[in-house]
């Protein structure tokens, strides 16, 4: 198992207190400006409470996509690159991106969700496509994908703030017990053996996309217990190995191990097998804004066909085709959509209100986030080894921060933007998600502030900003059972494309879906392409 930012954290991330009170709020010297940010609230809440006025005016479509995150976006992607062209994409909010999207200031553009793209596995055959395309790979050595070194992550790529110095990786040198040792070691051997799996069906135990993965019911009974109680029962209780495991399942999934599906759980560790000429198979693509320059790419191949700010709060089968209402925040007005198809690209719980036919799923929960980016007037520094573009503390209960500008000829001394996480996974999500809200801005800030200065105490007087973004539904939490709960099929001509189709939410999972879905729509609509799956 590659020693990265899925590596061993230490004991005094176990030990870490509640989201609700996890930092003390002690320090009470102003603090910066900032603004409050997320996911429009009202509009969603407009969605929920419903109450539209009737359509003023119709339009006619061939294909409707609904929702403007990585799913649906790929979806775009995919009908332009197969020549498709004869689609509308709404979207609710104003920007589109999803949890991937971006912000900017004088300093640096930043990410204000997800922020790197693991190499992508040999079976992730449409991804490589789109990412050839966009100049991410840019040829071939002996069969095998080169890529761009300058859209990989940089050294120092990662280190950890360990027993009051920074260390090189994730993975704390010092201070370690013999049982830990053994413990991380066995737990390592057992991933790297869950990676080589191959099940009953001749599938990987374990694929990127996950689609590709085994269906071997003995690896899906893996499904049926938590990931906490699959390591207590092979007696590994060493506080570092779980301190290790529980940043992987909160960095991925935002929630607690012992929440986490065991099958989820050993899927982060042995499902990445990147495939990549020069040795770069282990490393990450990554920018300043994130993942947002991919949802932009895709964003800009699918030209005037987006349409943002439309709530969509009815879609129906009519005949042979398919009626969606959407209002036009701006206009405030309905418009009703008459197309021979549509994509549902959105979370299940909005798709399920919206759509008769998607059946609710009360099972289903979701992750809430906080994410912070710091606007400093200087780099970090720090006792040990230099900064890295992914900076971790083994005793915060935050998942520390990245670097916006780490990559290329900006990596030089002087001001930048930390992108800071925490993911609200030790309360129940819907307590998470009102305290989200009802915290102030400012106490949010004071803690970002305060947990910033004790990895990094020269960052005094340095912070000039902090911009927050609140994300109430970040994230599908991949509890036991998911698997029996996602990848239901659908019926023409209707399709669903999100990742909580399969309940893990990665930008590959939503991605897959997308193209899923538009070649099932192509197909129904008799437009000839050669799938990419």
């Amino acid at each position: 198992m590659r020693a990265d930012r899925r590596t061993v954290l230490g004991a005094g991330a176990v030990a870490a207190c509640a989201a609700g009170g996890a930092f003390a709020l002690t320090r009470a010297a102003p603090l910066p400006p900032g603004d409050l940010g997320g996911a429009d609230m009202a509009r969603g809440h407009r969605l929920r409470d419903g109450g539209f006025p009737p359509p003023l005016r119709e339009a006619q479509v061939d294909l409707l996509i609904v929702g403007g995150g990585v799913a649906g976006l790929a979806a775009g992607w995919r009908l332009m690159d197969a020549g498709f062209d004869r689609f509308t994409l709404v979207e609710l909010e104003d920007q589109v991106g999803g949890n991937a999207r971006a912000g900017r200031n004088a300093v640096s553009a930043y990410p204000l969700g997800a922020h790197y793209l693991p190499v992508p596995n040999r079976e992730a055959g449409a991804l490589r496509s789109m990412l050839r395309e966009f100049g991410m790979i840019t040829g071939e050595r002996d069969g095998v994908p080169v890529y761009d070194p300058a859209q990989l992550c940089a050294d120092l790529q990662e280190r950890i703030f360990w027993q009051g110095r920074w260390h090189e990786g994730l993975i704390p040198r010092t201070g370690l017990s013999p049982q830990d040792e053994a413990d991380v070691r066995a737990f390592e051997d057992a991933m790297a053996a869950f990676s080589r799996q191959i099940g009953r069906d001749g599938k990987p135990a374990f694929a990127v996309p996950m689609a590709y993965s085994s269906t071997d019911p003995e690896l899906r009974a893996l499904d049926t217990q938590s990931f906490a109680a699959w390591l207590d029962a092979r007696d590994w209780r060493s506080p570092v190995l779980r301190g290790h495991v529980r940043y992987a399942m909160r960095d991925d999934y935002g929630t607690e191990p012992s929440e986490v599906s065991a099958w989820a759980g050993i899927h982060y560790f042995a499902s990445r097998r990147g495939w990549a000429a020069d040795g770069a198979g282990g490393n990450e693509l990554t920018w300043p804004e994130g993942n947002a320059r991919l949802t932009q790419r895709m964003a800009r191949r699918c030209g005037n066909r987006i349409r943002p700010g439309m709530i969509v709060h009815r879609v129906a089968r009519r005949g042979e085709g398919v009626e969606a209402d959407c209002f036009d925040a701006a206009a405030g007005e309905t418009i009703r959509f008459h197309s021979r198809a549509a994509i549902l690209a959105m979370p299940h719980f909005v798709a399920a209100r919206i759509c008769r036919d998607v059946a609710p799923d009360p099972d289903l929960s979701y992750a809430p986030w906080l994410v912070a980016n710091v606007t400093v007037d200087r780099l970090p520094t720090g006792r040990g080894v230099p900064l890295a573009w992914d900076n971790v503390s083994a005793s915060s209960q935050s998942l520390g921060y990245v670097v916006a500008t780490h990559q290329g000829p900006a990596a030089i001394p002087g001001a930048t933007v930390l992108t800071w996480y925490l993911p609200l996974s030790d309360m129940a999500p819907a307590a998470a998600r009102r305290l989200l809200v009802e915290r102030p801005a400012e106490d949010w800030k004071r803690i970002v502030r305060d947990d910033l200065l004790a990895t990094n105490p020269e960052l005094d007087g340095a912070i000039q900003r902090i911009d927050l973004w609140r994300w109430g539904h970040a994230m599908a939490r991949p509890t036991p059972g998911f698997l029996g709960r996602t990848g239901g099929g659908d019926t023409a001509p209707i399709w669903s494309a999100h990742s909580d189709r399969s309940g893990l939410s990665l930008f590959e999972e939503a991605h897959y879906h997308g193209v899923h879905a538009a070649e099932a729509a192509m197909t129904h609509l008799a437009h000839r392409h050669a799938s990419l799956l």
